[in-house]
């Protein structure tokens, strides 16, 4: 049969039809199409008429799906500010979580084998268990990896499968007791960040147009099954492949191995941002968290008014999001995870206090030294800093001298040896993933002693100096203090350095684009040894968050081999 002849036979497993022209107005095809194929299922005994015959019945009874698997392992980074507390696959849309009527949905087409990948909050799932007798899977590298890892370690269970993502929300029941074919699920409405398109036979081709809205939702039969594991080994074996999304495994060359199942938009909705959500479920009580509350409280105005809430990209230590509120719009930042062991809060406000009105940094309408949420007037036309851009680095080594010049104090010290030993102690007995690291850090502190030895002229010192912390319009603002405390200024030009991963050459430009006099040889060893210290600094700081999941990959690995490098070029310079 073709899927013209599958899909006639479905549609009349389900429903009585008077005629043809009923039967062809539910199925979407034409007249002339449907007399075609119902002539052809007669002739081959599969129907009589316009009812299944015993055959038809029991080739039907052979394509009932097996299992079904919900992806809900990801943080959700566009949901912000709602998965600062709840997963998405958790969220409640008119009154039922997502996942629950998922589970709900496919209990009614008698769908009871159901498998749950989880990840962010997997705890929060637990319950599901009980309520309705699903099977958890953990996947530990769900902030590292895409989805494709998530139905990966699912594979076992891929047979005659539908494959779900958790924030799913389908106003029809999408399930049937009997699927004939393998299918993906499009909208009808287009759009440029789809990469396939619907042709005439019913296939999905990429595309590098406007394409038909991909939902993520599929079912797959076996033979389907078999060729996806396949691909999703590949995929975890290759590094240059974590970002890949579970239905990148779908495509033979161009070309989708499955038909497309394409839905009316609006029908299945897979909200994935508050804005989302807002517009199906306005009255839903998620969309006023405490950050919401917050923003609204703070501009003296109602949460109605807090609108056009984007996700924007997420920072190595907090979540941030934009807004707008009457004709300005406004950054909010939330905490990241863990964030509560590694920021005083209340020395950042001190901070705040202290540059206020100094033109140094983004404005501040709002700042809660007990839970750090953070609210700033979104400077337009700016962009970040560009580290290769030399004009860039020597317009912001001048803004940052002239700040160190400013010779400003605060009560609290950044202390890069102590912080060393703290960040370690947060690993809970844990060994370094690094097996040299004892050793490394023993070289790096014997640093310590030529830094306490040379002149320092202590200062408020911004910490996290960073090029994506350099705000470049007409002035140059630095953002993100939250790190910043007395220290010698010098380690700001280290901190730059190690996050821009410049090798040695871009380093000594950095040094002499600050230093536009000319640098004494003392300060430059003292500022190799910084970068050795806030090397290893950071790359304890970046295996605390691998803990708590969240991963920093190559950045991680240079802050390391940072440390290793710079010890070894600043003893060299010491001889």
């Amino acid at each position: 049969m073709n899927k013209i002849e599958l899909d006639l036979v479905n549609k009349l497993a389900e429903n009585t039809y008077k005629n043809q022209r009923e039967l062809a107005d539910a199925c979407g095809y034409s007249l002339g199409t449907v007399n075609t194929a119902l002539r052809s299922l007669n002739k081959e005994g599969y129907t009589d008429g316009m009812k299944l015959s015993g055959k038809g019945t029991a080739f039907l009874q052979e394509q009932k799906p097996s299992s079904a698997i919900i992806l809900a392992a990801g943080l959700g980074m566009r949901m912000i500010p709602i998965n600062s507390h709840t997963p998405k696959a958790l969220i409640e849309v008119r009154g039922e979580r997502l996942i629950e009527r998922i589970i709900r949905q496919l209990h009614e087409a008698d769908i009871r084998d159901i498998y749950v990948v989880v990840g962010f909050m997997k705890e929060s799932f637990e319950y599901l268990i009980d309520d309705f007798n699903v099977k958890l899977i953990v996947n530990r590298d769900y902030a590292s990896k895409n989805n494709f890892h998530s139905l990966y370690l699912a594979k076992k269970y891929l047979s005659d499968s539908y494959v779900i993502p958790g924030d799913m929300w389908c106003a029809e029941n999408p399930f049937s007791r009997y699927e004939t074919y393998s299918w993906y699920m499009v909208s009808d409405k287009k759009t440029s960040k789809s990469a396939v398109r619907v042709n005439r036979r019913q296939e999905l081709i990429r595309t590098e147009g406007a394409g038909n809205e991909m939902v993520g939702f599929a079912y797959l039969k076996k033979d389907a099954c078999e060729y996806v594991k396949k691909k999703l080994a590949a995929f975890e074996k290759d590094e240059k492949k974590t970002d890949y999304f579970w239905d990148d495994a779908l495509y033979d060359d161009e070309k989708m191995i499955v038909y497309a199942n394409v839905v009316t938009a609006g029908e299945v909705i897979e909200i994935d941002t508050y804005e989302q959500l807002r517009e199906i479920d306005a009255d839903s009580s998620q969309l006023n968290t405490e950050a919401i509350a917050t923003a609204a409280e703070a501009l003296h105005t109602d949460t109605a008014s807090i609108r056009d809430v984007t996700v924007l990209k997420k920072g190595m230590t907090n979540r941030s999001f934009m807004f707008t509120c009457g004709d300005h719009k406004y950054i909010m930042r939330i905490p990241g995870e863990g964030t509560q062991q590694l920021i005083n809060r209340r020395q950042e406000a001190a901070v705040y206090d202290v540059i206020r009105d100094k033109g140094l940094s983004d404005d501040i309408v709002y700042i809660n030294p007990d839970n750090g949420y953070k609210i700033t007037k979104f400077i337009e036309d700016a962009r970040n800093c560009d580290p290769m851009d030399d004009d860039d680095v020597r317009r912001c080594m001048k803004k940052l001298r002239g700040f160190h010049e400013m010779k400003l104090k605060v009560d609290h010290f950044f202390d890069i040896f102590g912080l060393i030993d703290f960040y370690e102690s947060l690993w809970n007995g844990k060994d370094s993933v690094y097996r040299d690291y004892k050793k490394t850090k023993e070289r790096v502190f014997e640093l310590k002693n030529y830094i306490d030895a040379c002149d320092k002229d202590i200062c408020l010192t911004h910490i996290d100096a960073v090029c994506d912390n350099f705000i470049m319009t007409d002035d140059i603002r630095l953002i993100d203090w939250e790190y910043a405390g007395m220290q010698d200024p010098h380690v700001d030009l280290a901190m730059f350095c190690i996050y821009a991963m410049y090798d040695r050459e871009h380093v000594e430009k950095l040094i002499d684009a600050y230093f536009p006099e000319g640098c004494d040889a003392g300060t430059r060893t003292k500022i190799y040894c910084y970068i050795a210290a806030c090397g290893l600094l950071w790359s304890n700081w970046c295996e605390y968050k691998l803990q708590l999941g969240v991963e920093f990959g190559e950045y991680a690995l240079a802050q390391f081999r940072y440390a290793k490098d710079y010890y070894r070029l600043a003893k060299e310079r010491m001889e």
